[in-house]
């Protein structure tokens, strides 16, 4: 095994980079197990020419060298909002997952998900307006969940840059535009005092025999509550009414029971200050009743399986909730319960999510657990249909984040996450030597390969091996997933394409012979280099040309179609070798050839022109300029339909002779009368569908 110095790019998703001091130590191979519940992965790039893929491995042996404004408010985990460049790695936030059909459609569930990762970037900026008045800053590339599916800011509807994108006939998916909070000036803490002492205070002049004088007064304030959250608001807010208060435990816990914490001031003038505040206002202002519905429901309220309810007996505390209701906006019925001495109104609020998460932006509780929105289904009431998509002529700086669920609730409408070494990053790893030898395996790959086959969903599509790893790393040796894969494959007669750089596939000659008989089997052989030097460099890992064409004819003597995929194409270094390539291909009995342009995302870019810097020194700038040169000055277009393609003179030029020479050799003449392929999919009859699976998309 080659010894490799550790070196990896500053991870963009950390918040230190440790570096190291003195010789790096060796990187060597780790293991680890990737549980995964999914095998299947969903593509809906047009970059690519295959919609499933099925990846056993994260990371690769072999070593081959999206965004919303900052201030968009993002629903956090504990029920409020927090500015999207405010927000960091390992905070909860809400997104969203599948949870069973029903006849209106299949609904999206809420539920708490951490910030896997939180980065960066510029972008020119467009603004999308909808029917409820929010107004989203975005870039031209963020994805929004629609009524029909994710779709892009902007696209096209043919071309390279045909994509699924918005249009003024789509509506949002989400809870709708999220109220701003309110401001904690003192008519709020004043009304949020009033509502929490009323609710749940003890505000009593007691008179007895007292030992100093014939009858003495004790004058007594105390709240008592489980929640340190409210009973520290409510603390803090009494001191800057010059009201100081103790704190205290109330009640320790046993069995059954919480401990209960409590606050009091048995001062006269304090007790006094504190019955002037709870006074009931002559011209209550919107703070003071945003503060007094926060401070009841603190004190009154609760929040379970997606109903919000106000309790209260005494008649004028109610008549102030209902009050304050109306004036903002907010619709509810009352209901009468019997209590132990008198009976109990219940003010429920009507809306559903919607109206409850208006409700707590609106008046912000200071109880995190009484906001607690997970489970809770998205049913689109909003009116969130697109009015306006416009560019605003400029760049500004854009955020955007990886989360558990792939998703995030950003100001009130579902947003998607923005891909093999950046998906090393987002784990805490490394894009260089740790994508290298840092390999995750997922040991359930077949059954769950099989277990998507029996849905009744599946429909017997292509699956490509694999869309990120190789999939035959050294691994595979011993762990057989792509061997057990395939196998599945096999026995549901599911149509498969490989693309692999490894021998290892010569293992599978049987499995993929009998694919090719009863399904339809393909495998590329990416050889993107003639000199065995520069392959040395750029894929340190990799078998040799030589042996990669002698797997090639072996394929080919086999009866399995077989190709060559000259993948990347280096501006500068390898472009002159697709003449060689192609011929030897044809040689070796290759029937088709595909090609790819570099892509340098993300920290890809440092791991490539760190390896040239030290290898290939001489030509490492000459290499620069033409990348930029194809890539219109960048080194990295990310638009979807131009991330495999370049443009310019440069680029015309490799592609008239990839055109030239795949024409000349007979590759791919059978895409110019290609007929809809008709699937030879079919489950076994002893394979009853599976009523009850998802993959993840």
């Amino acid at each position: 095994m080659e010894l490799k110095r550790i070196w990896n790019p500053p991870n963009p998703y950390l918040t230190e980079h440790r570096e190291l001091l003195g010789e790096p130590p060796v990187a060597e191979l780790e293991v680890y197990e990737d549980q995964s519940k999914s095998i299947l992965s969903r593509n809906d790039s047009p970059d690519l020419g295959f919609r499933w893929s099925v990846n056993p491995y994260r990371g690769c042996f072999h070593a081959c060298g999206y965004c919303v404004s900052g201030d968009t408010p993002i629903l956090m985990g504990n029920g409020h909002t927090k500015p999207m460049a405010d927000v960091q790695v390992g905070d909860a936030v809400y997104g969203t997952i599948l949870r069973g059909a029903y006849r209106q459609g299949r609904y999206r569930y809420l539920v708490k998900t951490k910030v896997l990762a939180h980065w960066a970037t510029v972008k020119p900026a467009y603004r999308v307006t909808l029917e409820d008045g929010t107004a989203l800053i975005t870039s031209a590339d963020h994805r929004f969940l629609t009524h029909r599916g994710w779709k892009y800011v902007t696209g096209a509807e043919w071309g390279r840059a045909r994509r699924p994108h918005l249009t003024l006939k789509n509506k949002l998916i989400g809870t709708g535009r999220f109220t701003t909070p309110p401001q904690e000036d003192r008519e709020y803490q004043q009304g949020y005092v009033c509502g929490i002492i009323r609710g749940d205070g003890l505000l009593a002049s007691y008179n007895y025999d007292g030992r100093r004088r014939a009858r003495e007064t004790l004058h007594q304030f105390r709240l008592a509550l489980i929640d340190t959250e409210a009973l520290q608001r409510a603390q803090t807010y009494l001191s800057t009414f010059e009201v100081p208060t103790k704190q205290f435990v109330f009640q320790r816990a046993k069995a059954g029971y919480h401990p209960m914490y409590a606050i009091r001031a048995q001062v006269r003038l304090h007790v006094a200050r504190v019955e002037h505040l709870i006074q009931w206002p002559i011209a209550a202002t919107p703070s003071w009743r945003k503060g007094f519905l926060a401070g009841i429901f603190d004190a009154e309220g609760s929040y379970s399986r997606g109903i919000l309810r106000l309790y209260n007996t005494n008649p004028d505390i109610i008549d102030a909730i209902t009050d304050t209701f109306r004036r903002f906006g907010f619709d509810y019925a009352i209901e009468i319960r019997p209590g132990d001495n008198k009976p109990v109104s219940v003010v429920r609020l009507r809306g559903g999510i919607v109206e409850h998460l208006r409700f707590f932006l609106t008046v912000n509780p200071a109880i995190t657990r009484k906001m607690d929105i997970a489970g809770q289904a998205i049913k689109n009431q909003a009116r969130l249909r697109v009015t306006a998509i416009e560019p605003l002529g400029l760049s500004v700086p854009m955020f955007d984040m990886t989360t558990g669920t792939g998703d995030f609730i950003a100001n009130g409408v579902v947003s998607h996450n923005c891909y093999a070494r950046p998906t090393h990053e987002y784990f805490g790893l490394g894009a260089g030597t740790d994508f290298e030898r840092k390999i995750f395996v997922k040991p359930r790959a077949p059954q769950l390969l099989e277990e998507a086959f029996r849905h009744p969903s599946w429909k017997g599509e292509r699956v490509m091996f694999s869309g990120v790893t190789d999939c035959y790393q050294p691994l595979e040796a011993a762990w057989k997933l792509t061997q057990g894969c395939l196998e599945i494959c096999l026995k549901y007669r599911n149509p498969v394409s490989i693309v692999t750089k490894s021998l290892l596939v010569r293992r599978d000659v049987d499995v993929l012979q009998a694919l090719a008989s009863e399904a339809d089997c393909s495998v590329s052989l990416s050889i993107p280099f003639l000199d065995e030097r520069i392959t040395r460099i750029i894929e340190p890992g990799a078998p040799t040309i030589r042996k990669r064409f002698e797997t090639m004819r072996l394929l080919a003597e086999a009866g399995i179609p077989v190709g060559i995929g000259v993948a990347p194409i280096i501006p500068g270094l390898n472009d002159p070798d697709i003449p060689g390539l192609l011929k030897e291909a044809k040689r070796c009995g290759a029937q088709f050839a595909f090609k790819t342009l570099l892509r340098l995302p993300g920290s890809v870019k440092a791991v490539f022109f760190h390896r040239l810097k030290e290898q290939l020194p001489l030509v490492g700038e000459k290499i620069e300029h033409r990348i930029r040169e194809v890539r219109g000055g960048r080194l990295y277009d990310s638009r979807f339909g131009h991330r495999h393609h370049g443009e310019g003179e440069y680029w015309d030029l490799v592609e008239q002779t990839w055109e030239v020479w795949t024409h000349r050799l007979g590759f791919n003449q059978e895409e110019e009368d290609e007929e809809p392929e008709v699937s030879t999919f079919r489950r076994p009859p002893d394979c009853a569908p599976q009523l009850e699976f998802s993959w993840k998309k």
